[in-house]
């Protein structure tokens, strides 16, 4: 009987081993992800400047002052993923998929400042020094990618066509429209399922919609860009 006991606790000890482990390996996810989140909330903070009437005009300098700042974080996405163990990168995946989802879209937004063109994913990846895809090893996730395209439109392109009529840049409002129209019939050919990505997609109707809404009061203001007109009557 002593010796059932005994091979019980065994068993039970060597769980509480893998547990404590575990644990452990979990803190240090954490204390890792803690760190690329703080700097991407500064890189967001100091995109923000975007918004303001003296910068509108002026955001190639401003992403040349923050794309620096990536070299950081490709640091410490190397030193999160030596700690994962092999094959057990959506184990984890919960830790870091809402950081890697905005780190996603301020490379978005960064490239869509400096050319007004989408950010592709292998572009993502390597401004934050991740891999493109899970046969390589840590990577970008597709769909942390594809929210942090739906992110860029609803959180920062909506709003950057009402500021840029503000600053008297009639034009930009009608670039923004086109744009987000292209990544709405994008999107329309992915066969989303019914998840968070499918529902955070939905919205981006509505983002096209208040774009719209600026364009169409220009039109009936008569502020519509000259060249604009030229081009949309050929």
């Amino acid at each position: 009987m002593a010796s059932v006991e005994a091979g019980i606790t065994s068993v039970f000890s060597d769980f509480q081993k893998y547990l404590t482990a575990d644990q452990e390996l979990g803190e240090q996810i954490r204390v890792c992800v803690r760190d690329i989140e703080q700097k991407s909330r500064e890189i967001h903070t100091q995109l923000q400047q975007v918004h303001q009437i003296q910068n509108i005009k002026n955001t190639p300098a401003l992403c040349a002052r923050m794309k620096p700042e990536f070299t950081t974080i490709a640091e410490d996405m190397k030193k999160l993923a030596a700690i994962i163990p092999p094959n057990q990168y959506y184990r984890f995946h919960d830790h870091w998929k809402t950081v890697m989802q905005k780190l996603s879209f301020l490379t978005a937004f960064i490239k869509y400042l400096e050319k007004e063109e989408l950010n592709t994913r292998e572009e993502a990846a390597k401004m934050v020094g991740v891999y493109t895809n899970r046969e390589e090893g840590f990577h970008m996730d597709l769909d942390d990618y594809l929210h942090g395209l739906l992110q860029l439109a609803s959180e920062q392109l909506s709003r950057l066509a009402v500021n840029s009529v503000t600053a008297g840049d009639y034009g930009r409002p009608l670039r923004i429209a086109k744009f987000i129209a292209e990544l709405d019939a994008g999107f329309r050919l992915l066969n989303l399922k019914n998840d968070s990505l499918r529902k955070r997609f939905d919205v981006l109707k509505y983002d096209l919609k208040k774009v719209e809404e600026v364009v169409y009061d220009l039109t009936i203001r008569g502020l519509k860009p000259a060249e604009q007109m030229e081009e949309e009557s050929k």
